[in-house]
């Protein structure tokens, strides 16, 4: 079986891939596609796929918006941090969704599901993908998207995908982008945690909020706490308490 994977955050298509090979290891991933163009060009360049692992959310925007451009007719399985309320509308022909984290059982009934529908070549449904996504938006929590931020004597939009950290510094909180350049924020640490959304951003103590596009790697440390190391420059180190480790690992991979 040929398997394609189209997640734009490393950490969880590895994980993926790991999984998927774990359950069967003759399935052979033949692409691993991070954005909504590069998942385009290569669906009209290469033959179709056995499956389809599709996250939701990719840093270009819906991968709903891939079914614009392409047709595509094998069998699909989105990956989505959803609610199970909004899960429901995934009820339809062809299509079916694993809840992140993923766990190796929900993969085992995926690929189960999958063989089912090669059994009675299933496709498919087009229609029923775009009130898919209907469904989703009407269930989805909006959470912020842009600040307003002081600089010099403006009020300057700051996108969230452009924080890589918020922290609190001699108790004023400060945003700090991926170009390193740091801004003033109005809220609270607390407020902040509600406002974000949490696929994104993680409460990592009381000191500190980071962006799961931030995260280099992470570091054992002592007393069984994780150390989380950054792309960019921290002012201190990141310590995740030993009770938040299973959580903070969960996050990461998606």
């Amino acid at each position: 079986m040929k398997v394609v994977i189209i997640e734009d955050e490393v950490f969880a298509s590895q994980a993926l891939e790991n999984l998927i090979h774990e359950i069967d290891h003759e399935i052979e991933v033949v692409a691993v596609l991070q954005s909504i163009d590069e998942s385009v060009e290569w669906f009209k360049l290469n033959p179709l796929p056995g499956l389809v692992f599709m996250d939701i959310h990719l840093a270009d925007g819906s991968s709903f918006a891939i079914f614009d451009e392409v047709k595509i007719t094998c069998p699909i399985i989105f990956t989505t941090a959803y609610s199970e309320y909004a899960l429901k509308a995934f009820e339809v022909n062809s299509i079916d969704y694993l809840l992140k984290p993923i766990s190796k059982k929900d993969m085992e009934r995926a690929i189960g599901k999958y063989r089912n529908m090669s059994a009675t070549s299933a496709t498919p449904d087009t229609d029923a993908i775009h009130k898919l996504l209907a469904s989703l938006r009407q269930n989805e929590r909006i959470y912020k998207t842009y600040f307003l931020v002081p600089e010099k004597d403006k009020l300057m939009p700051l996108a969230t995908a452009d924080i890589a950290y918020i922290y609190i510094d001699a108790k004023m909180v400060k945003a700090v982008t991926f170009t390193e350049k740091t801004y003033y924020l109005d809220q609270t640490l607390d407020d902040l945690a509600t406002l974000l959304n949490p696929v994104d951003f993680f409460r990592a103590n009381r000191q500190f909020i980071i962006a799961r596009k931030a995260v280099k790697d992470l570091s054992m440390w002592f007393g069984s706490k994780i150390s989380v190391n950054l792309l960019v420059s921290v002012p201190e180190r990141i310590i995740v308490s030993k009770a938040r480790v299973g959580e903070l690992k969960k996050w990461v991979v998606g």
